[in-house]
């Protein structure tokens, strides 16, 4: 149900308090102000979905976009350019660090606010939702004294909180820790952290070459964007630092592909390259109100291609006072690949994509992701739908993953034949079976040669308007004929 405010009496400033603490309350990660030519539309994202908050009327809609923009420090006066700005505050008793954007359309400025929430990444690493087997595996890799680590994953899959969870664990006093980001997302006691400032030409690549002369134990990065950064980034690793970074990648195998593809030596990628956090997240089952379920028999040939164990009941949203459609939040799902001899050896000789993949997850120490949002699945921690929702089938497998892709793909071929059933038709892929299904009635055969013969007659008409050469009747009625007696053609016009 959308949330009403008395715009008539209340003030702009309090109306605009009231969203903010609200989206804050209710765990949202960003408040969308949509105009259209009417009024403002409010939405929140919750859990990942943007969903109907509130509608502002007309009149007081360029007041409250203009409030948000004051309160970020941008320009009033300047409707016509997308601007940056940000707000921290404190609402509702909390201290709260957002970041704001607007953008000029046909009906006016759409402004959205990013609320940051790393309050997981002060809590540590043991917190971000890793198995014991991935927790492991990262600690490995951290305690490294130099190399690169990456975190891959989409916008908004929480690659900073796991970077920032990373460094609080190596925030010691004995270590210098250097960090260039665009934004500086949140401050850290012991870090020194540099804001990028590409318009006076304060980039990446320029701050990266004066970090190495300031004597840094470790890196971090916030996004690998370019080239350029990518071979400084590698070359900074292999010089005795540890190197923390992000990229916007699907899975290890396509972050690989994606730094060779950036001009990076692979001689020096496959010496400075340590591990891959891969991760997506999906919303968490509500541990109040989830209820259980009996699996369907696609889920258990599923999960038993997939992590080989057999499973008869799964849990399921249910939806309480306290949650959200039976979800309550969300978790990382998480791929940790640990670059071994093997691995290293095969991106400095350029081996295939695919023997690439069998080095990768051939060996079974690299969890996929579908393998571990499975064990969430099946720990009650999310539902199998999420798991699907997440994962991309072309993506995230390859030529040797066919007979597990094929189980996924299976859910489909299971509401086809359910489909099918209902029509009262077998399904079969014998041809002979479908034609048998398929023969044309009478009334269709006649339909079809009733329409030809007046096509035929009216482009006989239009060919002598035209002065074109009259067609042949007796070509006609051969095509015809074949169409009569051809079930498949008959088959495929339907």
């Amino acid at each position: 149900m959308l949330r009403e405010f008395d715009y008539d009496n209340q003030a702009v400033v309090d109306i605009v308090n009231e969203m903010i603490v609200d989206a804050v309350n209710k765990n949202a990660s960003d408040i969308h102000f949509d105009p259209t030519p009417t009024v403002l539309k409010v939405r929140m994202r919750i859990d990942g979905e943007l969903m109907d908050y509130a509608i502002v009327p007309e009149i007081v809609k360029k007041n409250l976009t203009t409030r948000i923009k004051i309160i970020s420090g941008m320009n009033i006066t300047e409707s016509r350019m997308p601007q940056d700005g940000a707000i921290k505050s404190e609402f509702g008793g909390k201290d709260v660090d957002m970041r704001v954007s607007s953008l000029p359309l046909v009906n006016g400025e759409k402004v959205v606010i990013r609320i940051l929430d790393y309050s997981m990444s002060l809590q540590g690493i043991e917190t971000l939702g890793l198995s014991d087997y991935n927790l492991q595996k990262v600690l490995k890799m951290i305690a490294v004294p130099n190399g690169i680590i990456l975190t891959t994953g989409a916008t908004g899959s929480g690659k900073s909180t796991t970077n920032y969870s990373i460094l609080k664990r190596l925030n010691t006093p004995d270590k210098n820790i250097i960090t260039v980001e665009d934004p500086v997302e949140m401050q850290i006691d012991g870090l020194n952290q540099v804001q990028v400032m590409s318009e006076i030409g304060l980039n990446f690549a320029e701050v990266l070459r004066s970090i190495l002369r300031q004597d840094p134990d470790i890196i971090m990065i916030g996004e690998i964007r370019d080239d350029e950064t990518a071979r400084i980034a590698v070359r900074a690793s292999i010089t005795g630092h540890l190197v923390l970074s992000t990229i916007h990648t699907n899975n290890s195998l396509n972050t690989i592909e994606r730094l060779t593809d950036m001009d990076v030596e692979r001689y020096l990628l496959g010496t400075a390259l340590t591990g891959i956090i891969s991760q997506r997240l999906a919303k968490r089952l509500c541990p109040k109100c989830r209820g259980s379920r009996h699996a369907s028999e696609y889920e258990k040939i599923v999960i038993k291609k997939a992590l080989g164990i057999d499973i008869q009941g799964l849990y399921t949203p249910v939806g309480c006072s306290e949650c959200l459609n039976g979800y309550k939040g969300r978790i990382a799902i998480q791929e940790v690949l640990d670059i071994t001899t093997e691995i290293k050896d095969a991106i400095t000789n350029s081996t295939p994509k695919e023997e690439l993949r069998k080095l990768v997850y051939g060996n079974g120490k690299t969890q996929t992701l579908l393998q571990d949002g499975l064990k969430k699945v099946v720990n009650g921690l999310t539902s199998f739908e999420e798991i699907l929702r997440i994962i991309d089938i072309e993506e995230d497998f390859g030529e040797g993953d066919e007979e597990l892709k094929n189980a996924l793909i299976g859910r489909s071929a299971e509401l086809t034949k359910q489909n099918m059933n209902k029509k009262a038709i077998a399904p079969t892929n014998n041809q002979e079976t479908l034609n048998m299904f398929f023969q044309p009635s009478g009334n269709m055969s006649n339909n079809m040669m009733m329409n030809q013969n007046y096509n035929y007659n009216q482009a006989q008409k239009f060919n002598k308007g035209m002065n074109l050469p009259q067609t042949n009747p007796n070509l006609n009625n051969n095509m015809m004929n074949q169409q009569m007696y051809n079930p498949n053609m008959i088959m495929n016009q339907r």
